[in-house]
């Protein structure tokens, strides 16, 4: 098969799943995984695909990435900001943490915390923390979101808005370098707005793929958050917001 042929191929698989990974590729065409990385780092320069850590997404600025794949996106950062974050989360505290594959990365590393209380509007999340005998946890309810486990809608912002939480953790799509986080989520976007109001300090945890995408939906900017906890060096112009805004900004070593 031609290359530009699989490069079409490559493409349609993008546009039907929303991602593609170098494994599954390679497996499909039969050809080695060097050849399906030159495929996507041509694709990515074309402007094509966006090259993320084990495959690559479509670049829309419009529609998510599918959970399943931004589960295995950049796992390694998201541990390594998960540590980070749970490193600065006392014991004998109120914690909510909001939909995600970072804040599930946080959850894990939460399992050895005592005397937590934590409320949420992830059913994943619940899940991983039921797992720690000390830890009390509350589900907002809502409508649940069935491609992710989130629970979103009025009836999630009217539970959160019943609670007064030491610490948030949320996460977001997007947070480009005006220093506004983004979302593709209306809902969910209401609900953040909440989380945020109701925290007394909230901890944003976003991976440098974060920094490079966009979504269409404003959360709030970022200097309504603490805490920044990220994998690399920011860009000039969201640090310098940063030093502004008072946000301090947290590198997780992976």
């Amino acid at each position: 098969m031609s290359q530009s042929l699989r490069h079409t191929q490559i493409l349609d698989i993008a546009r039907r799943e929303g991602a593609v990974k170098v494994e599954d590729l390679a497996q499909h065409f039969g050809v080695t995984l060097q050849t399906i990385r030159r495929d996507l780092a041509e694709m990515d320069e074309n402007g094509h695909l966006e090259r993320v850590h084990g495959g690559a997404v479509l670049p829309s600025g419009t529609v998510n990435i599918g959970y399943e794949y931004r589960q295995s996106m950049n796992d390694e950062a998201k541990r390594a900001i998960a540590k980070a974050c749970a490193a600065q989360v006392p014991g004998d505290c109120s914690l909510f943490l909001n939909i995600g594959t970072s804040t599930e990365a946080v959850a894990r590393e939460l399992l050895a915390h005592r005397s937590l209380m934590v409320v949420t509007n992830n059913m994943n999340v619940a899940n991983i923390l039921v797992r720690n005998p000390d830890c009390d946890i509350t589900l907002t309810g809502g409508t649940l979101r069935r491609s992710d486990g989130g629970l979103v809608g009025p009836l999630t912002q009217d539970a959160v808005a019943r609670f007064k939480f030491d610490i948030a953790v949320i996460g977001c799509s997007a947070l480009d370098e005006d220093g506004d986080l983004l979302d593709f989520d209306f809902q969910e976007v209401g609900v953040s707005q909440t989380i945020i109001r109701q925290a007394r300090r909230v901890f944003l945890v976003a991976d440098h793929s974060k920094i490079s995408r966009h979504a269409p939906a404003k959360i709030a900017p970022l200097s309504e958050v603490d805490v920044l906890i990220t994998d690399l060096p920011l860009p000039e112009p969201l640090r310098a917001k940063c030093a502004e805004w008072g946000v301090e900004v947290i590198y997780a070593e992976a």
